[in-house]
């Protein structure tokens, strides 16, 4: 389960944060197949602390050996032994942290696996909710906390707390009120690892919200930079973030402070349990109980718990953190497994959304049933839209900005959920049936043929050059410095918009889906990219039906059929010419859109 979703002060809602106990629950889940590794390292790691247990009693042995006055020889034996534990302790510790380290390592790999594969199906409204940023801090700050925390602290806790629990057993071999010396401290170390721990986890999770919303608004000035300047806005935006930078700063100050008290109750602690310590030692020593040597190694057992004791206490710091970071992980990983379910539209009982449907129909390749949709309480963007495609049909979707176009393709495209109604998709033989296309066009890094064969795998250079001219792109492909085996991408050759745009059309060739849906992609190119673009579009989308948001109207005329949205309605429905006819908001469009395109530029 995970805690009600969080809002930030840039008003987003942001993604869940999973409970402590599910928090749990999940590592328990993802060390599960490597409890032979962990308890091989765990049974080593053992071994090593006993080991390393020998050196005390061997000084206390060398201190009974100067206090009687015995030969040096004597010495001998206790020397050998020293260097022989320190041997073996080295080796032995080596050993089971290494595998402790692998147990982290491949740990910290399955989580980072999980969470980015449900991230990537997350719905898109959820994500638009949240905002970039908060999925960013959680894929970039919190996955790195925890990774340290792996690295670094679990490895070290593991040690701390084998070794005082073992070093606790020892006093006790020695004399039971050296134990109960050693134990005066634990009261207090236990009070601070409370004071600690209660005030660490949540002030954690506020710091990793503030960093969060700190991403967020610095994503947003820097991805509006644009639009920003030419509203002179810049005073207002760098405002804001100095305001949540402040605020992350003041956080971190809290934390610091929160760090320094907790080191200093530690040396109380301290300073109590090797007191009585020795204070237990003096008065054993005078009454014959035990011998210097034995206080002597009584002082050193408690002397060498301060390391551990402390590591294990301070890396409750590290520990905190990570927790936190990892419940925020693991909120995306369960929101991903337990879709949210829709919201009742205000005054009307909401049908059910079923999942979507398939069906090899050749009458109907897509069915859209009353399908609403809403980002959130208030904000309707569609209202019982339905809308038939048939097959083989290319319909072309159209109207002012804001009308829902996008969602709806979305939706159609099976990226995110409608609210209400139930969309019915084609079926397919192959492994896609639906392939999205839109004006956001990533180019992968890698090779060009890897680039496209994130469509189909086992897709052969023949085929790829079949993708390639089928969209018209083979020609600069082929003349690029290595043709295929040309890296793109980040650090690689860069491609222009058309061209990136010309090989999301290939990859959808190579998909071969039953629908296409493509929301703008030739928004980005200019007026000679664009119909190089639809030339492209054209040919990919021939044979097989398609929903396409058409960016120029040249794309409504070409297509069979035109769809009006108006504010979330379909308002109109018909071919291009009928529509343009009509005299209705098509034809509004049309006339808005041609005068545009034919009038003469200002001189």
């Amino acid at each position: 389960m995970t805690t009600p979703s969080p809002t930030a002060d840039t008003g987003a809602e942001l993604l869940p944060i999973a409970t402590p106990a599910r928090t749990r629950a999940a590592l328990r889940t993802l060390i599960r197949p490597d409890r032979g590794l962990a308890l091989t390292g765990l049974g080593i790691l053992v071994a090593a602390t006993a080991v390393g247990l020998l050196v005390q009693p061997v000084l206390g042995r060398i201190v009974d050996i100067v206090a009687d006055g015995r030969p040096a020889g004597d010495l001998t034996l206790p020397v050998v032994l020293l260097v022989a534990v320190a041997v073996v302790q080295g080796l032995t510790t080596t050993l089971g942290l290494t595998r402790i380290a692998r147990l982290g390592e491949t740990v910290l790999a399955r989580l980072r696996e999980r969470f980015v594969e449900r991230a990537l199906n997350l719905p898109a409204d959820r994500l638009e909710r949240a905002g970039a940023g908060d999925l960013t801090a959680r894929v970039t700050g919190d996955v790195a906390r925890v990774a340290e925390a792996v690295r670094s602290a679990l490895p070290e806790m593991a040690r701390s707390v084998l070794a005082i629990l073992l070093t606790l057993g020892a006093l006790a071999l020695l004399d039971v009120r050296f134990l109960l010396a050693a134990l005066l401290a634990v009261p207090v170390q236990l009070l601070t690892a409370r004071w600690y721990v209660r005030r660490a986890l949540t002030l954690y999770a506020d710091q990793r919200v503030a960093n969060g919303a700190q991403q967020q608004q610095l994503l947003e000035t820097i991805g509006g930079a644009v639009t920003v300047r030419g509203h002179r806005l810049e005073e207002q935006h760098t405002e804001r973030s100095a305001g949540r930078s402040r605020k992350a700063v003041d956080l971190t100050m809290r934390s610091v402070n929160l760090v320094l008290g907790f080191y200093g109750r530690l040396h109380i602690a301290e300073y109590i349990g090797l007191a009585a310590v020795l204070i237990a030692g003096f008065w054993l020593v005078r009454d014959g109980a035990v011998s210097i040597g034995t206080a002597t190694a009584a002082a050193l057992y408690f002397h060498s718990l301060f390391g551990p004791v402390n590591a294990a206490l301070v890396l409750l710091d590290d520990a905190q953190s990570a927790a936190a970071g990892l419940a925020r992980l693991v909120g995306v990983t369960d929101l991903a497994e337990q879709p949210e379910q829709p919201e009742p539209t205000a005054g009307k009982a909401a049908p059910v959304s079923v999942p979507r449907q398939r069906t090899a129909s050749s009458e109907a390749a897509v069915t859209v049933h009353e399908v609403s949709h809403a980002y959130g309480p208030g904000r309707p963007v569609l209202h019982e839209v339905s809308l038939t495609l048939k097959a083989g049909e290319h319909v072309a979707l159209v109207g002012t900005s804001g009308a829902g176009k996008s969602t709806l393709a979305r939706i159609v495209a099976g990226v995110q959920q409608p609210t209400t109604g139930t969309v019915t998709a084609p079926a397919s033989t192959g492994e896609t049936s639906v392939v999205l296309v839109t004006q956001e066009v990533h180019v992968f890094t890698g090779t060009l043929a890897e680039d496209l064969r994130l469509a189909r795998p086992d897709a052969t250079d023949a085929d790829l050059r079949t993708a390639l001219s089928t969209v018209y792109a083979l020609d600069w492909a082929e003349a690029l410095p290595d043709g295929l085996a040309t890296v793109v991408g980040e650090g690689g050759h860069r491609l222009d918009p058309a061209r990136a745009q010309q090989l999301a059309l290939a990859r959808l060739v190579l998909a071969d889906p039953a629908l296409a849906v493509l929301d703008e992609a030739t928004a980005e190119a200019g007026s000679a990219g664009a119909r190089v673009l639809e030339r492209s579009a054209e040919a990919a989308l021939a044979g097989r039906t398609a929903l396409v948001v058409a960016h120029r109207l040249t794309q409504a005329v070409a297509a069979d059929r035109v769809v009006v949205l108006e504010a979330g309605r379909v308002v109109e429905s018909g071919p291009h010419d009928e529509l343009r006819d009509a005299d209705g908001p098509y034809a509004a469009l049309w006339r808005a859109w041609s005068g545009s395109r034919t009038r003469a530029p200002p001189p």
